[in-house]
């Protein structure tokens, strides 16, 4: 795993639980920006698998 991909799993972690704790005490914002942070951390992991693709078409493509 790459640092990206750790990074995309903890903020969507943080997330989640801002998104349930803020549903929770009936804190929109909380949960807003709960959800952000799960969107966020999908898109940082999809660009750390995007990058792996890239990288290993440039290994296949090299040998």
């Amino acid at each position: 795993m790459d640092k990206d991909r750790i990074k995309g799993a903890a903020q969507k972690i943080k997330g989640s639980i801002e998104k349930t704790v803020g549903k929770l005490v009936g804190n929109k914002k909380l949960e807003t920006e709960g959800k952000i942070d799960v969107a966020a951390g999908n898109v940082r992991k999809a660009v750390s698998e995007a990058k792996d693709v890239v990288r290993d078409a440039v290994k296949d493509r090299t040998k």
